[in-house]
């Protein structure tokens, strides 16, 4: 299924989760699996969601001083590896962002069963972002990524 491989942006795939998280949350609100309170479920989903923009942006912000593409479709044009700053703590923080968003989302909508949409965003994300993003920084940057790799974790 290479067909697939970086070829719709991550934003969208993270869109497509949201409804399908909302869906799922439509599906099952009937059911009594709500083991917060409505208000401590916002204030874990604002800080989840502060949370997962700090992460994103600041791993956009990286790619930005560093003067390397941000696009998530050409990854082969990047012209630096960035480990300074969020991505010493992951290799994908744009990534990890945007699944912290989604967990946010499922705690305010109170969909347990969201986290199915989570979980699926994290491995469609994986194959079809991810490992072919790190084909082409091992082609790009050889050793230095790979030293990278063995030192960093993919997520978190």
């Amino acid at each position: 299924m290479t067909f697939l491989e970086n070829k719709i942006p991550p934003p969208v795939v993270g869109l497509l989760f949201c409804v399908i998280i909302w869906a799922i949350s439509t599906l099952t609100y009937v059911l009594p699996v709500s083991i917060i309170s409505q208000q401590q479920g916002l204030l874990s989903a604002v800080i989840l969601l502060i949370l997962g923009f700090s992460f994103a942006i600041s791993g956009g912000i990286s790619f930005r001083m560093a003067k390397t593409t941000v696009n998530p479709l050409k990854p082969e044009t990047a012209s630096a590896l960035v480990t300074s700053g969020v991505f010493k703590y992951s290799r994908n923080p744009m990534y990890v962002g945007l699944a912290i968003i989604l967990l946010a989302w499922t705690i305010y909508l109170a969909a347990p069963f969201g986290l199915i949409g989570v979980l699926g965003f994290i491995a469609y994300i994986q194959r079809f972002q991810i490992v072919p993003e790190e084909r082409a920084m091992h082609k790009l940057f050889g050793d230095e990524f790979e030293a990278y790799q063995s030192t960093v974790r993919r997520w978190l």
